[in-house]
């Protein structure tokens, strides 16, 4: 699916037409720029790599330095494949907000928060234990038994345990488009987005 690499800057709200506050997410999205066309002959199969956020050339490798000189552009902070752009792109254009003119929906693809190391009720959704009778204590947020002694006499893989949460990547799907602000190179969409704000994203058509 074609798509931007985009920016999150935060969470509003707007009125809709018939009066109603719609929560909703700006995204900065682009301008991304061409650093590579692959294409079924050379590479296999056909993809656009757009680039997001020049950064400086004392924090570029020599491997992606070479790339950027090749593509004629600046070095760029992030890079994303694309299929299924429509028109033919050369290296070094530029692609703006505005090819979602006429998108109705849009599928966000983010980095979820990171949450540390957390607990199975807060990780798992365990309910841990409810009735505080008969002198039970110090087990409320425990996750109780990992399995039997005698047989397996093992964990299972796939336990659900305590660990680390979030820093996932996650895509949500069917975001409404509310409104674009080309000017600004700005993407309202309706709901939340998975990340911080400044994280990046990644929007699909």
């Amino acid at each position: 699916m074609p798509g931007l690499i985009g920016k999150k800057i935060g969470m509003t709200s707007v009125f809709s037409a018939d009066g109603k506050n719609v929560p909703c997410t700006v995204i900065e999205a682009g301008p991304c720029v061409v650093t590579q066309i692959k294409s079924i002959e050379t590479d296999g199969y056909e993809a656009v790599q757009v680039g997001f956020e020049e950064k400086k050339p004392k924090h570029t490798n020599k491997p992606e330095a070479g790339h950027f000189k090749v593509a004629g552009v600046a070095p760029q902070r992030h890079l994303v494949e694309f299929k299924g752009f429509e028109g033919d792109f050369k290296l070094g254009d530029v692609i703006t907000v505005e090819i979602f003119d006429g998108s109705t929906f849009v599928d966000v693809v983010g980095t979820s928060k990171g949450k540390g190391y957390q607990g199975v009720v807060k990780r798992h959704k365990f309910s841990g234990v409810g009735e505080t009778t008969h002198g039970q204590h110090n087990r409320q947020r425990a996750p109780g038994s990992l399995g039997a002694s005698s047989f397996p006499s093992r964990v299972f893989k796939g336990m659900r345990m305590g660990g680390r949460m979030g820093g996932d990547k996650v895509t949500v799907q069917n975001l409404q488009v509310l409104k674009i602000i080309p000017e600004h190179n700005l993407l309202l969409v309706k709901g939340s987005v998975p990340g911080a704000k400044g994280s990046i994203v990644i929007i699909n058509k």
